[in-house]
């Protein structure tokens, strides 16, 4: 087990049930796979993965997957969804993003991180982390969040930010992993020249069957920074004021009527380790 003292995330990410909310996201999870030329002899590394968003679409490729995780119920349902689904390539375990102290140098051919390892502390060590356990000729992909993104995630962290107490003293914002320059620099300090960091915009999509205040409502049981604001909303009685927000984003961003369908754009980072 890791200590929450040493990574406060482990708390936040275990807060809820973060499958729920990735429910919602399997079809992007499989198109994001699709897009990684994931061939059945690599050796992949999904980072800060969940329940198995993209290592089960990347497993199922015919890859030996290796899901790391710094919230323990989502390492044991990841586990349990890859035996489910007869994945015996896949398998998950706990681990803090910035420190891969169970994982030798050079070993996968593919790291992936699709909004996951951004929201670990300590970022440099993040990035150099990264590319140590990529081999020789490998490559990093990662999926960013984008600060001030007018899409659905950017903007509920920055309206559930504005009802909880301010972070403390040297705190980094996760959101900077979306910020091409601030990218660039984490991996060229990492060792990485700049030619071999490249960018592009994607979009993700949240997908459910109901109106979007139902994807609202998992967000608001489940979702861990969503959780958090609630709580201090209802401490300083500005819940309703909270809630009415986060409502009009998600009616306002939904595309599919009476069901739901909320795309949300990433930033897209490709690392080619020489």
């Amino acid at each position: 087990m890791l200590d929450s003292a040493v990574n406060p995330n482990k708390a936040l990410w275990e807060k809820g049930d973060f499958t729920r909310i990735a429910d919602t996201m399997r079809q992007s999870g499989k198109e994001f796979v699709q897009t990684l030329d994931i061939k059945p002899t690599m050796r992949v590394l999904d980072l800060g993965c969940g329940d198995g968003t993209t290592a089960l679409p990347a497993a199922s490729r015919g890859a030996d997957v290796l899901g790391v995780d710094i919230a323990a119920n989502l390492v044991a349902r990841g586990n349990a969804r890859a035996q489910g689904a007869g994945l015996y390539n896949l398998h998950f375990i706990e681990g803090d993003a910035s420190n891969l102290v169970a994982i030798d140098d050079g070993r996968f051919d593919l790291v992936i991180s699709v909004f996951g390892a951004m929201f670990a502390p300590r970022p440099l060590d993040v990035a150099r982390e990264m590319v140590r356990v990529t081999r020789p000729g490998g490559r990093i992909v990662m999926g960013n969040w984008i600060p001030g993104d007018p899409t659905l995630v950017a903007q509920i962290l920055k309206i559930s930010a504005a009802y909880t107490p301010p972070p403390p003293e040297g705190f980094v914002s996760p959101m900077i992993w979306g910020d091409e320059q601030q990218v660039r620099e984490r991996f060229e300090a990492a060792g990485i020249p700049a030619a071999n960091i490249s960018f592009e915009r994607a979009t993700w999509y949240f997908r459910q069957e109901g109106p979007p205040s139902e994807l609202l409502d998992t967000f608001r049981h489940y979702y861990g920074p969503t959780m958090n604001a609630f709580e201090a909303a209802a401490r300083d009685n500005r819940e309703p004021e909270l809630a009415d927000a986060l409502d009009k984003l998600f009616a306002a961003r939904n595309r599919a009527g009476e069901n739901t369908e909320i795309p949300a754009t990433f930033l897209k980072v490709t690392v080619l380790k020489s």
